[in-house]
């Protein structure tokens, strides 16, 4: 049998855990509430636990809330990273939302079935941020948080360029892409962050060993995998025939041109007296009008027939 000392003692431990574990769960309590508290006054400060999800942009993101049954009320907490806060609560007992803040795209029936989801139609750049669903029912209050992120799919395009060289660009995407060429050989990529967010990528094949004519370019895109393939051999040949059109036409305006000009001056009676009756003429200049004659009745017998 142990002396009274001893369980005097035991007793006093164990009040004393106790009072530490009352403490440890109002700190702790405490602490939820000042984080909470801070992620919607300071979102970009602080990265929530809870799920990261990626929505498409001008698709529709759906995030739910816990399911519970017999709440009482449910809020949905919105912080964008662009523009104020919002807010959606719902009260069973008046069966009513009450909307803070938020743009129509916004939209929750708030219907148990359905987890009380909250729906992002047409979703932007401006819609990325933070949400936060509380359901409150007789049991207590039960969070969900998601982190949303934009996806913006890049325009692809693939092309030569002036000296016959294959450029594969994807344009203001959101992540950046990734792309390969096939065959593997070495390539020069260029990257180019714009203000909303979005990434331009261009990649330039530069190797001029292989024999393939065909190169292929891969894009790999969070939104999309696509494969493209051209020929820019073909494209030097067409390069080359279209400036020997553009001088071909040159050359025929300037024969055209001084064709002209011959047959206005052959029309001078000047040339004609000149040469009928060459007085004080040297001899150099009467061999150039000579020409000049000659040449004016060639171009006489070819308008006459």
């Amino acid at each position: 049998m142990q002396p009274l000392g001893w369980h005097r003692q035991d007793l006093s431990l164990e009040c004393n855990r106790a009072d530490i574990s009352l403490r440890s769960t109002d700190q702790n309590s405490k602490a939820v509430s000042d984080i909470l508290g801070h992620l919607f006054t300071h979102p970009s400060t602080l990265s929530p636990p809870g799920n990261r999800m990626a929505a498409q942009a001008g698709h529709s993101a759906v995030m739910a809330c816990p399911h519970r049954t017999g709440a009482t009320m449910v809020t949905w907490k919105i912080s964008p990273k662009i523009g104020g806060p919002c807010t959606l609560e719902f009260r069973a007992d008046q069966n009513r939302v009450h909307r803070t803040n938020c743009s129509d795209s916004v939209k929750s029936e708030f219907k148990p079935e359905q987890f009380y989801a909250l729906e992002i139609q047409q979703v932007g750049m401006a819609d990325e941020g933070y949400y936060s669903c509380e359901v409150v029912n007789q049991e207590g209050n039960f969070h969900q948080m998601y982190q949303l992120t934009v996806l913006v799919p890049p325009r692809l395009s693939l092309y030569c360029d002036n000296h016959s060289i294959p450029v594969c660009e994807a344009a203001a995407g959101r992540p950046a892409a990734e792309i390969l060429w096939v065959p593997e050989n070495s390539s020069t990529t260029e990257i180019d962050s714009h203000d909303n967010g979005t990434v331009t990528v261009l990649s330039r094949f530069t190797a001029h060993s292989t024999n393939r004519k065909t190169v292929t370019c891969k894009v790999y895109h969070a939104t999309l995998n696509e494969t493209m393939s051209t020929d820019c051999s073909s494209h030097s040949v067409t390069w080359f025939l279209h400036h020997v059109m553009i001088l071909g036409c040159l050359l025929s305006l300037i024969f055209l041109f001084a064709l002209f000009h011959l047959y206005v001056f052959c029309d001078n009676r000047y040339v004609q007296d000149q040469y009928t009756n060459p007085s004080g003429q040297s001899m150099g200049s009467l061999e150039g009008l000579l020409v000049l004659h000659v040449m004016c009745s060639h171009l006489r017998l070819s308008q006459a027939s």
